[in-house]
């Protein structure tokens, strides 16, 4: 099965009436890392875009960054752009002897709205600091630094950390990649099975120790640092003890549960029903409806009202 024929799993209801329908996957996996449930094949590969970045950050503890707290959240986040974020960003890169310059990802504004309106009240252009994904970019360029290998074109997928970081990739989730591409921010994004970034979030959430569990703690710990105000990732994570959430680019959503469940969406158009679809998930799961209603909560606006909702069809 590709994309191209996967069933609907969500409706955008207007009024009452369907006005339109999201096609996409979706797959849980067990504790052990089997396939317990999909809508669609679990086995289409699709890029995770941002939601992979917390193996990302697992390679990089393996070879020595010293990153924990706040810091190891950022590794692993999309962040807004809030003053904290890059105030933390910032505090990464000095740490380890570094500066903004030595990013390499792609210059933004941050996506915060106040964060975005302060930023052009002050005139200052886009910058790699500001852009979603530098925690990321900061987290490989310190672990860089602890493996002794080179700053300069740690983006290359030949460059020794991203080969590290692919061998992670498919190690956790279990799978081959089947196509290594450009993400938004310039490094490398993987291609692989959609099942199997669900049993790498189930194996992070559930993990008992290393840098598995490193990872997934400070995930926990720190949620706001993962996203941001108002984030789904970062909200259900506060919602739901024990689970580890990322959202990804183009309509991506995985999910890690503290028993070793994984739940990774995928919709096909790239829009915005994912978060939708993986709330139905896990209420189907038994997370408690009431814990998961903010990340099924996405309205449907008529004249700044809402009018009606994206809701999951997962039948």
């Amino acid at each position: 099965m590709s994309l191209f024929d996967a069933p609907v799993l969500a409706h955008v209801v207007r009024g009452g009436a369907v006005e339109s329908v999201h096609r996409g996957l979706a797959v849980v996996t067990t504790p052990g890392g089997a396939v317990a449930q999909a809508w669609g094949d679990p086995a289409t590969p699709v890029f995770p875009r941002s939601s992979a970045k917390p193996m990302q950050a697992v390679a990089a503890l393996s070879v020595g960054a010293g990153l924990s707290g706040a810091a190891l959240a950022l590794a692993c986040a999309s962040h807004s752009g809030e003053d904290a974020h890059l105030a933390g960003v910032r505090a990464m890169l000095v740490g380890a002897g570094l500066r903004e310059d030595d990013l390499d990802n792609t210059p933004a504004r941050p996506i915060d709205e106040d964060a975005l309106a302060a930023w052009l009240a002050a005139g200052l252009p886009a910058a790699s600091v500001a852009q979603n994904c530098s925690g990321k970019h900061a987290g490989m360029l310190i672990a860089c630094r602890a493996a002794g290998w080179p700053t300069v074109g740690y983006r290359d997928s030949g460059h020794p950390l991203q080969r590290l970081i692919l061998a992670t990739v498919e190690e956790l989730s279990g799978e081959p990649v089947s196509a290594v591409v450009v993400d938004g921010c310039g490094a490398p994004a993987h291609r692989l099975p959609l099942a199997g970034l669900a049993r790498a979030f189930g194996r992070l959430a559930a993990a008992a120790s290393g840098h598995e569990r490193q990872v997934a703690d400070a995930m926990r710990a720190h949620p706001w640092f993962v996203g941001g105000t108002g984030r789904p990732d970062t909200d259900l994570m506060r919602a739901v003890p024990g689970i580890i959430a990322k959202e990804g680019a183009e309509a991506v959503f995985a999910v890690g549960l503290p028993d070793g469940r994984g739940v990774a969406v995928k919709i096909a158009d790239g829009a915005r029903a994912a978060r939708v679809v993986a709330a139905g998930v896990l209420a189907g799961l038994g997370v408690d409806p009431d814990a998961v209603e903010g990340l099924g909560h996405l309205p449907v606006l008529g004249h700044g009202e809402p009018v009606g909702a994206v809701i999951a069809a997962l039948g």
